[in-house]
Formats: C-alpha cells, structure tokens, sequence
C-alpha cells in the first residue's frame, strides 16, 4: 500500500477539534475530499488563521495519520458541525511557524507568493517536504 502525504488547511479551531475527537476532515467537512484520504495516508494541518475571520497564525498545527477505513459523519466538538471525516491517531506535536520554512519546501514554487500553495483545502505534497515539516512539528513529539 502507497502512503501518500497532504497538507489539510483548517482554521486552528477546526484542527484542534479534529484532533481532539480523533478524526481528519477537509473541505468544509466535505465528503468527497474526505474519500481522497486512505488508511495509511499522513496528514499534516495548516492553519492561516485562528477561526475563519481571526488572527492569522501561518503555521502547521497538527500531525495525523490516516486510520479510518470508512469515511463518516463525525461530530465536531466545540461545534455544530458533523463533517465527513476518516479516523485519525495525532502525534504530539509544537505548533510550527510557515514562514521560516518556506525556501526549503519544494511544493513552494514562489517563496513571495507563498500562500497560493494554500488556496485549495487538501493537497499532496512530496514525501521529502512532509518529513521536514513533520521532524519540525515532532520536536519533543512521539511519532505517528
């Protein structure tokens, strides 16, 4: 089995709730973006703000691996919310600033425009880049 490695974007609210109840969901609970995701596949959450009109916080907050075998509604805590979601177990984790890191991503074509690369709510990225991001997000951390 392939693992594949992506980048979910959620504000830091959603990615705490999500990691709290255990589960990785995107695209505004989207089941179709939830299917996109295996057993297997790990996660990395990035967050550019803290809620939807917040302060910006530019940075990786959370770390998942992929255990679901069905995608489901799952409850939201905090929330009102029940997005499709896929169970997932969380490393322990330090929230991580983007910025530094941005001339040693090879996902980021342009450092200066930087946040096209997180337009879209689910991506893949290279291995290499999710393990550099992962090793950064662990520091302190148990592994997934």
């Amino acid at each position: 089995m392939t693992t594949n490695h992506w980048i979910g974007v959620a504000h830091l609210g959603q990615a705490r709730a999500a990691a709290q109840a255990g589960f990785v969901a995107f695209s505004h609970g989207k089941e179709s973006a939830a299917q996109k995701v295996r057993p297997g596949d790990r996660v990395i959450y990035y967050a550019p703000r803290d809620d939807f009109e917040g302060t910006p916080v530019q940075a990786f907050v959370g770390l998942a691996t992929v255990t679901g075998e069905v995608v489901r509604q799952i409850p939201m805590p905090g929330t009102d919310l029940t997005p499709w979601a896929r169970d997932a177990t969380f490393a322990e984790i330090r929230e991580v600033p983007i910025k530094p890191m941005l001339e040693d991503l090879s996902f980021i074509k342009n450092p200066r425009y930087w946040g096209m690369a997180f337009r879209r709510s689910l991506f893949q990225i290279p291995k290499d880049d999710f393990e550099l991001i992962a090793k950064a997000l662990q520091a302190g951390g148990a592994d997934v």
